[in-house]
Order: structure tokens, then C-alpha cells, then sequence
């Protein structure tokens, strides 16, 4: 599974006009929409694979990660203190923002869905942070609402079908938001087309709102492939849309406009925020962005800071690290049954694999490199397999002679860990807290930052 989007150590508020004043609403953080939940607020980062609570300050108060929260792109508040987390993949993950644990899981109603909330009104889009390509029908709804258990009950609006219909889920994947103020009201800005649309509770067309980037706006195409590679297909369409934020007017502050986070160029590679007037979508202001990641924030009266997400990311969290759990005690391959308490002391990688995983087979060797890497009193591996068939989960383990410990889940590794998908790997320093949590493998640029990350912990006090 690949990872994307990326954001993350001590606030250095980069503001591009001046230092950032007191009482701020964080609005964007990199490319994904927060929640504003009583006096702080909730941004995803994906790249640690967690959520992240500000203060009006914009310092880190708390974080949240938990394996079912692999890669979060956009988070929206639900009642009773309660966080909807899109996945990349598409899934809602329903969050406990007091506690930090998830409370359930939804499906999604499309291929891959974004959510958008305004108390108990849930409105499900096509995700624009990852689109398949899935042939649709002209009657299929543009968004659906969902009810509090995440279940579809009616569609709003209706699709557009371009001429090639395996391109529909991308030219209806977009950004959405529900108005506080109006339960009618959803906005909707697609991820490939200049328009901003504001809908009633049926999907018809309040008002219609345009930036005139494209003189012409085709649907988007396939490049042809290049000569003897057939398979090799090629999409061409411009990023239009990123994300959608209505102002909350917090601490009886006057704004409450609708930002739209968008593209200078086709490729996103700088970005531009446009500020409407959602009573009539007229665009109130336009600031150009310099370059693909950014956060933005809004003080009371609706003053906006262009900060960088990177630097309001890598604060350290003031809660400090998690402990990994449940601890484990699970039979070696020889026999032996090994505990987490044994590896305290060291600096863990403790991975999660099965012989039919292909990106299990790619990692392994990768693994093997970094076990020879370091001295076993300073670093080691608790390789867990969540295979069911014993004879070839042993098949796998002789196939890639692997030097370090092998243990055996016998296939309940899932349901007592809850990640979302193999392989999944826990990073531990030498107190057994958790690092970092990788989700899928990257390859060897991931390995080569994640050794840096354990010589770092070898050399921490």
C-alpha cells in the first residue's frame, strides 16, 4: 500500500504577513480540511499516520494514532465529542476525541468517499485523494447522505458522465462541506473542474461559482500509450479543487465564509485559496500560495495566515509516546515462546506479515539489511506472522532465510491489532513506546529513513 500526502518538530509560525495573532482556527492543514471541536482543533497527518489537536495558539494539545487510522486525509466533528476520519482508501473511521479510540468503522458508499458533517447531517463524496477508475451510469447520485450509523439514505444531485465512462469516478470526485447554519446546504467543489457549487437538500444548483481558468474545460482523457507498451495508460486532467472549509465565526467572530483551497496550475504544484461568499458564491478575496503544501488559519474577523504545516506538525505532542499493546507472548519458530517484555531495553521493529502478502515478499530482504545493520543489544526484529497455514508460513521463512526471529499469530494477529492491512510495522524505542507506525511498504527510500530513525533512538539517552 502506498502512503501519500505529507506534512510534519517547534513551532516556527511562517506567516506570510506578519506574526499569527491569538484565537486562530486552523482551516487547512497541508491539502486535507479539520474539525473544530469545542476549543481546539483536529487536523490529520498522514505521513504519521494520526490526528493532531490545536489550540487557538496553533501549539499541539494532543494526538490521537491507532492502526486504524492508517492514512487520514480529512477529519469533520459529529456529536458528543465525536471525530469522522476519511481514510485514503475511502473508509470512516468513527474516533472518540476524549479518549482517542476508535468507536467503529464505516463502509464506504463509494469506491473511496470523503465526509462532510454539520451536526447529525453526514454527506458522502467521491474521494478526490484516491480515484479509481469505475464505469458509472448517469443515475447514480453525486453525493449521498448518510445516516449517524454511516448508512446511505438518499442520494442528492446526479453525476456527469464523460465520454469515456471509466473516467466518472474522477470528474465527480470532489470537495465537500455542510453548512452549520443551513442543514440544506452542501457545497461542492469537483477535483477537476472550475466550478464551485452550492446545493439544496434535493442536489439542484443554488448558485454556480467559477475562477475562468480554462478558456475550454474538456472532460479529461487517456494519452495514448507509448509504442509497444499498450497497458501503459495515461490520464490527462487539470487539479482544480483541493479542499473546502466554511469559517466557524468561533467566539462570536464574524466570519463564516466559505474558503475553497485550489490549484494555480493543472498539476497542484502551487496553490491558491479563494474565499466566497456563501450566501451568493461571489469570491470575496484570492491569495496565491507559494508552493504544493500549506496550513491556513483564520483569526475571529476572518484575518488570514498562510503558515507552514510542516513546522506545526512536528511539534512534540504533549502527551509524549504511546505504549505498544496489547503486549504479546507468541511461539518461535523453534518452539520458544517469546513475550514483548523481552526485547525492553532495545530499540523494536516489530512487523506484521503472511507468506500471501507481495509486499511482504518485497519487504523481507529490506528487513534483513536492517537487522544486519545494527548490534543486537541495540536493535531487533519481532517478526509476527498472522498466517493460517502453518506449512507455508515455514515455506515463506525458508524461501528468504530470514536472520531474525519469526513468531507465529496463527491468523488472530488482525483482530487483535486492528490494522488495516499487511504489511504493518511498529517502530519502539528502548521503553517499548511506539516511534513510528508504517503502514504498507515503501521501499528502500522508507528504509533508508527509518534506519536513520533507529540509529537516532540507538543514540537517545
Amino acid at each position: 500500500m502506498s502512503r501519500s500526502l505529507g506534512v510534519v518538530v517547534a513551532v516556527a509560525l511562517v506567516a506570510a504577513c506578519g506574526p499569527a495573532p491569538n484565537e486562530l482556527t486552523l482551516l487547512f492543514v497541508g491539502r486535507s480540511p479539520t474539525a473544530h471541536v469545542s476549543n481546539v482543533t483536529w487536523a490529520p497527518d498522514p505521513d504519521r499516520s494520526r490526528l493532531v489537536a490545536f489550540d487557538d495558539r496553533l501549539r499541539i494539545v494532543h494526538t490521537i494514532a491507532d492502526p486504524r487510522l492508517a492514512t487520514p486525509v480529512a477529519v469533520a466533528p459529529l456529536p458528543a465529542g465525536r471525530l469522522i476520519v476519511t481514510e485514503r482508501t475511502g473508509e470512516a473511521v468513527v474516533v472518540d476525541a476524549q479518549s482517542g479510540k476508535p468507536v467503529r468503522e464505516w463502509e464506504s458508499p463509494f469506491p473511496a468517499s470523503l465526509y462532510a458533517t454539520a451536526g447529525d447531517h453526514i454527506v458522502a463524496a467521491r474521494s478526490p485523494y484516491f480515484v479509481q477508475l469505475v464505469a458509472e451510469q448517469g443515475s447514480e447520485p453525486l453525493l449521498w447522505r448518510l445516516d449517524t450509523l454511516g448508512h446511505p439514505t438518499h442520494g442528492i444531485g446526479t453525476i456527469h458522465v464523460p465520454a469515456i465512462p471509466y473516467l466518472a469516478q474522477l470528474v465527480n470526485a470532489g470537495a465537500v462541506a455542510l453548512d452549520p447554519a443551513d442543514e440544506d446546504a452542501v457545497y461542492f467543489a469537483p477535483y477537476v473542474r472550475d466550478e464551485i457549487l452550492k446545493l439544496d437538500a434535493t442536489g439542484a444548483t443554488v448558485w454556480r461559482a467559477q475562477r475562468g481558468l480554462f478558456p475550454q474545460e474538456p472532460d479529461p482523457r487517456f494519452m495514448p500509450p507509448p509504442p509497444g507498451k499498450p497497458r501503459e495508460l495515461k490520464v490527462v486532467h487539470a487539479i482544480v479543487n483541493i479542499a473546502l472549509a466554511l469559517g466557524t465565526g468561533r467566539g462570536g467572530g464574524a466570519d463564516q465564509r466559505l474558503y475553497v483551497l485550489g490549484a494555480q496550475d493543472s498539476g497542484a504544484t502551487r496553490l491558491r485559496l479563494d474565499v466566497l461568499d456563501p450566501a451568493t458564491g461571489r469570491i470575496v478575496t484570492t491569495r496565491m500560495l507559494d508552493g504544493p503544501q500549506a496550513a491556513i488559519a483564520v483569526d475571529r474577523r476572518g484575518g488570514i495566515q498562510i503558515l507552514d504545516a510542516d513546522s506545526l506538525l512536528a511539534q512534540a505532542p504533549v502527551n509524549g509516546r504511546e505504549e505498544f499493546g496489547p503486549p504479546f507472548a507468541l511461539p518461535a519458530l523453534n518452539g520458544d515462546t517469546v513475550t514483548l517484555a523481552r526485547y525492553r531495553g532495545k530499540v523494536t521493529l516489530v512487523n506484521f506479515w503472511a507468506s500471501w502478502c507481495d509486499p511482504c515478499r518485497e519487504e523481507f530482504p529490506h528487513m534483513g539489511a536492517l537487522y544486519r545493520d545494527f548490534a543486537r543489544k541495540d536493535f531487533d526484529i519481532a517478526a509476527i506472522s498472522d498466517d493460517v497455514d502453518d506449512g507455508k508460513m515455514r515455506a515463506f521463512v525458508r524461501e528468504f532465510g530470514a536472520p531474525f526471529p519469526i513468531l507465529v499469530g496463527g491468523g488472530k494477529m488482525k483482530g487483535t491489532y486492528h490494522y488495516r492491512g499487511l504489511p504493518y510495522s511498529v517502530l519502539l524505542d528502548r521503553h517499548g513506546l511506539i516511534v513510528q507506525r508504517i503502514f504498507g511498504f515503501g521501499g528502500a527510500a522508507e528504509f533508508s529513513a527509518l534506519r536513520e530513525t533507529i540509529a537516532k533512538e540507538i543514540r537517545a539517552p
